[in-house]
């Protein structure tokens, strides 16, 4: 099956997801994760995408950003990745492949969704069982967004921003989001999306994606194509 062309449009937030190959190991010292967040907090300034949350699993990437040009994250995601490999491969003597292909994304619509999206990426090393709370893993953004504000330079989301009128305000309000877990039904559809190249949002939001951008952003319908009296099949896809 083909693969969806990835979506680009300037002023939409991604999720983005990036997995070692094979599932192996791609963060093995404190050195490592602070290399990698240098790289991404450099090259997504000089390529133009805004970093909301951010999470480095030990052998994934989960990063939700907004692009301000249509080559702002493919550039930052390439520019990062090809870093970042020179690194690992001259640290650990090793040569070859680091990650698994291509990195995958998804857009995400604004309202309801990208706050959840925030929680999502911040609380994977609590579904993972490594730490009890987002607070206690260094390797995150929660931190930035819920604490301090130290360490990696973020740029708040203005629906993070409409959590309060001050810092202190918003910091507050959104570690009161992570009183509770994202729900099952959210899980899978967030995974659905970034894992597919979909949109992440309401059937209204997906009309105007299609519309707008001519490309699918739903699953495929399943089953052959309908077909037409004169008997040549019917296919109203939008790749």
């Amino acid at each position: 099956m083909a693969r969806l062309q990835r979506l680009h449009p300037p002023g939409f937030a991604q999720h983005i997801i990036q997995r070692g190959n094979n599932r192996q190991v791609c963060f093995a010292s404190d050195d490592d994760y602070s290399g990698y967040l240098k790289w991404l907090e450099e090259y997504s300034e000089k390529f133009g995408l805004e970093i909301h949350a951010y999470v480095l699993m030990t052998n994934h990437v989960h990063i939700l950003a907004t692009p301000k040009s249509e080559t702002s994250l493919p550039m930052t995601m390439q520019s990062l990745g090809r870093q970042y490999v020179r690194y690992f491969n001259s640290s650990y003597r090793r040569s070859g492949t680091l990650w698994e292909g291509r990195y995958k994304s998804c857009l995400v619509q604004h309202e309801r969704y990208l706050l959840e999206c925030y929680r999502y990426i911040e609380l994977n090393p609590v579904r993972a069982g490594m730490v009890t709370g987002p607070e206690d893993y260094r390797w995150s953004s929660y931190r930035a967004n819920g604490l301090d504000g130290g360490g990696f330079k973020l740029t708040p989301h203005h629906e993070y921003q409409r959590l309060g009128r001050t810092i202190v305000a918003r910091r507050e309000a959104y570690r009161v989001l992570f009183t509770a877990h994202v729900d099952g039904v959210m899980i899978r559809d967030i995974r659905e999306a970034v894992n597919k190249g979909l949109a992440l949002g309401s059937e209204r939001f997906k009309d105007e994606i299609e519309k707008n951008l001519k490309r699918r952003v739903r699953p495929a319908k399943m089953g052959r194509p309908r077909k037409s009296a004169d008997g040549k099949s019917k296919h109203k896809s939008l790749l």
